[in-house]
This record gives C-alpha cells, sequence and structure tokens, in this order.
C-alpha cells in the first residue's frame, strides 16, 4: 500500500500496512533484519529507516517522510524494468541513473547522475542511439538496452565520467570574479534577514542576485533553473543544533564538483564567523541539491539566536566564501 501524502511522516508507534509496506521494500533493498512484528514501527524499523536514509544521503532523522518514501521508490527500479524516456513528471530512479553512468561512460553527456530522466539524458540518448545506428526516438526500450549493454561490455572504463569533466571544464571557463555572475539564494523561512544582508554584500561585488523564499524546495529549484542561476545557496536554520554545516549534491557515485569546491570555501569561513563548531561539508542528495542545474549547497547553521543575531557576519562570510570560489583555481 503506497502511504498517502497526508499519512506521512511515519514514526516510532504508527502501525498499519503502509508501515508494513515500507518495511517489506527496506528488506526488498537489504536493511534489515527487521524484528518488528509486520506493520509495526518499532525500533528495529526506525534503524532500518536510519541505515536507508545515510545510504541515500539524506537527513537522518528516522522520520519517514515524502522524501525517504519516494527515495525507496526510486531505489526499487532496475534498468530494464520499465520503458525510460522524457516526460512530465519526469521519470526518477535507480534505473534512470544506471542509464545516465552508462551513457555518460561512453562519452554521451546526460548532465550530473542524478536519477532524473531530464532534457540532457534523452539528447544523450537519442545521440547514443544514432550512434549505435537506432531509431532516435529517445525511448530506452529494449532493443536500445541491448545495444547499451553490448556496447558498454566492450568499452574500456573511463577515468571520469563524460558529465564530470565538461562541469570542471566550465568552471575553469567561468570569469574569476563575482562580477556579473547570477547568484541564487534561497531560504524556506526564518532566515530573512541574513540573505537580504547577503544580497546587498553580493551586489557589491557585482553579481546578479535572485532571493527565494518559498517553502518547497522543489519549487525553489525550478525557480533557481529557470532564473538561470550560475550557483545556489540554500540556507536553514536548524533551531536545537549549535554549528555549521555545508551539504552539496552527492548520489549515484557521482557529485557535484562545484558545489563540492563551495561547500568546502563555506566551512573555512562560516563556522569562524558565527563562532561555532564546524560540522564539516557532506555530499547529501537532498531535494533542493538533486534537483538544481547549478553548483548549489545548502547551509545549515543555529541555533536559532546565533544566527538571527549574527545575520551580518553570517552574510559576510558567506560573501566571502562566494567570492573565493569564484575566484579557483579549479582542479
Amino acid at each position: 500500500m503506497t502511504p498517502r501524502r497526508g499519512a506521512l511522516p511515519l514514526c516510532e508507534g504508527d502501525e498499519g500496512d503502509a508501515v508494513a509496506d515500507v518495511q517489506d521494500r527496506l528488506l526488498a533493498l537489504g536493511f534489515g533484519p527487521i524484528t518488528d512484528p509486520s506493520g509495526v514501527f518499532g525500533r528495529a524499523t526506525r534503524a532500518a529507516v536510519e541505515a536507508f536514509q545515510r545510504s541515500r544521503g539524506l537527513r537522518v532523522d528516522g522520520l519517514f517522510g515524502a522524501q525517504t518514501w519516494q527515495t525507496l521508490v526510486e531505489a526499487g527500479y532496475r534498468l530494464g524494468d520499465r520503458f525510460l524516456y522524457r516526460r512530465t513528471p519526469m521519470m526518477r530512479g535507480d534505473d534512470v541513473a544506471e542509464l545516465q553512468q552508462r551513457i555518460c561512460a561512453l562519452g554521451f553527456d546526460t548532465g550530473r547522475v542524478d536519477g532524473i530522466f531530464g532534457d540532457a539524458t534523452a539528447i544523450a540518448l537519442r545521440e547514443f542511439q544514432e550512434n549505435a545506428a537506432l531509431p532516435a526516438d529517445g525511448i530506452l526500450g529494449s532493443e536500445t538496452l541491448r545495444a547499451l549493454r553490448r556496447v558498454a561490455a566492450r568499452a574500456p572504463s573511463p577515468v571520469h565520467l563524460v558529465s564530470t569533466v565538461r562541469a570542471r571544464e566550465l568552471l575553469r571557463q567561468a570569469p574569476p570574479t563575482l562580477a556579473g555572475r547570477h547568484i541564487a539564494i534561497g531560504e524556506p523561512g526564518g532566515l530573512a534577514p541574513p540573505v537580504a544582508a547577503l544580497r546587498r554584500r553580493l551586489l557589491t561585488y557585482g553579481a546578479t542576485v535572485t532571493t527565494l523564499h518559498h517553502p518547497d524546495d522543489s519549487v525553489q529549484a525550478q525557480q533557481a533553473n529557470s532564473a538561470g542561476a550560475e550557483a545556489y545557496l540554500a540556507l536553514r536554520l536548524e533551531p536545537e543544533r549549535r554549528g555549521a554545516l555545508a551539504a552539496f549534491y552527492s548520489g549515484y557515485r557521482d557529485e557535484s564538483v562545484g558545489g563540492r569546491l563551495l561547500a568546502e570555501a563555506i566551512q573555512r569561513t562560516v563556522p569562524r564567523a558565527l563562532g561555532v563548531p564546524d560540522l564539516g561539508a557532506h555530499g547529501m542528495s537532498l531535494t533542493i541539491l538533486r534537483e538544481t542545474r547549478m553548483p548549489a549547497v545548502t547551509v545549515e547553521v543555529g541555533p536559532a539566536s546565533l544566527a538571527v543575531e549574527h545575520g551580518s557576519a553570517l552574510a559576510d562570510a558567506l560573501a566571502d566564501a562566494l567570492s573565493s570560489w569564484a575566484g579557483g583555481p579549479w582542479e
């Protein structure tokens, strides 16, 4: 049984068919044993949920919310289980990610390997089909899959995916300052003053700045993509946690090169500026990081009182980090 959106999140103490479905899916993926009775969300189920969240780069909270559910469903797909093609809403899953990895390894650029069948993946698939003398319809059916597996078996393993190589080259070609660069800044609520201060600081560097305040991460990602931003910075308040953490996209054995370098630059400035513990730069597969097309970082700061009282210092530290990031040098 698919949990209804209104029934999520599921948490320890919940019971029912939806919990049993989650347990079955987790066990099928090797997350167990789950010693709780079927349909009972106990300690063992929570431990399996946490292990799954950790393995997928999600926030590890033991709560089975909408993103964890969507990720669990996607994890159940294997290449060949279904036809893959560009549609709206876009197809997502481990099968899409494997397709992207295989095509990128052959030199056809799908963009970042994110498990989302978007325009770049459709174009790369058609290019592969043309190269393999197949109908270039952008659909991964049985004939195209056989050709892909046949060619991939003969191809040498590349040192880097073509998408990673091109991402690095774009970073090298970009201007070494923020002047003329388009930066998007987002926050879901609670950090509007620091965002406004960061915007003012970036404008003095000559950057174009778009600020986003929608509470839904997917909507923010779509807005940042539509705006054509070259980098995206999301601020998130963690009221109960003291420290600063920066997260960049990492998933399916791929990562955002620009995002990682920006996260590392942020961790060199923000914890010191706020006087809080450095909680590190982490590769994650959060919605906002996975769905944005540009280098993106989520900055989590807390407690609330410190982040608000020192909003100006936070803005200065983030602006300095962005400036340093823009200047490279790139690997």
